[in-house]
């Protein structure tokens, strides 16, 4: 990796439900083109605070800065005309669309046709082919509905879909659960490609393996605190296990 370079800075970031304090106080950064795994117990904090950064939630206190500049997304369409965008395990694809409509979902390209505006089905496809292409991603036809592909390759599409069209940051929220270990494995690959092109990526898993394959950083919240900001490189897992747990926090520090 190059010179670290912060996409996303997170100040003392807090969110409160009453008497409840559900985040006490957040700080970590992410940098373009570094994979950050966010880990913690159900209950920890993690989805409240990927919540805030996508624009589903407002925090109560604490300060964010995209890009170097101040920001808060007051709602999800926010954050992703910034450029941040959630990648859920069930995704936002139309299942019954193929390839090329999933893509241009919304920004279809179009050619005047005796004044008549019409879909340009043939730039649409080679601009999706090429993009595919880039990235390694490998499905038969595009012309595919997204029901007939497996849950890796839909997966790839959506990513691939962030990439073409500028995202800058991506959160991805426990985006093996489902998949197999072929999937997981080109998966894991699809997102070091994301993040060799400049974008930041966090990655929500319980799966231990998974953030020590991919992952530059580990970032770990306890209880509504950073319990652990570490380069993997830096850790091991029985390290991170005690950050999570809180039994010691051997082996937690600074990411350097």
């Amino acid at each position: 990796m190059s010179a670290f370079e912060p996409l996303l800075v997170l100040a003392d970031i807090r969110k409160n439900y009453g008497a409840i304090e559900a985040l006490k106080g957040i700080s970590f950064e992410i940098g373009k083109g570094e994979v950050v795994a966010l880990l913690g117990d159900n209950g920890a904090g993690k989805s409240t605070l990927v919540k805030i950064i996508s624009g589903g939630l407002e925090p109560t206190s604490g300060k964010m800065l995209f890009e170097g500049k101040p920001f808060q997304a007051r709602t999800p369409s926010e954050a992703k005309t910034a450029g941040i965008e959630t990648v859920y395990q069930d995704l936002s694809l139309a299942t019954n669309v193929d390839v090329v409509g999933n893509f241009f979902m919304g920004r279809e390209l179009t050619r005047n046709v005796l004044g008549i505006k019409v879909l340009d089905e043939k730039r649409m496809e080679a601009e999706v082919a090429k993009a595919m292409a880039s990235a390694g991603t490998r499905i038969p036809s595009l012309r595919t509905r997204v029901e007939h592909l497996s849950g890796g390759q839909r997966q790839a599409i959506e990513l691939n879909r962030f990439v073409h069209w500028g995202g800058k940051l991506v959160l991805l929220d426990e985006p093996f659960a489902a998949l197999g270990v072929e999937q997981t494995r080109r998966g894991l690959e699809t997102i070091r490609h994301v993040a060799n092109q400049g974008i930041g990526v966090v990655i929500i898993t319980h799966i231990m393996q998974q953030a020590f394959q991919v992952a530059d950083r580990i970032v770990v919240i306890r209880q509504g605190v950073v319990a652990g900001d570490v380069a993997t490189k830096n850790t091991s897992p029985d390290a991170v296990i005690s950050m999570i747990t809180g039994e010691s926090l051997a082996g937690a520090g600074s990411a350097g």
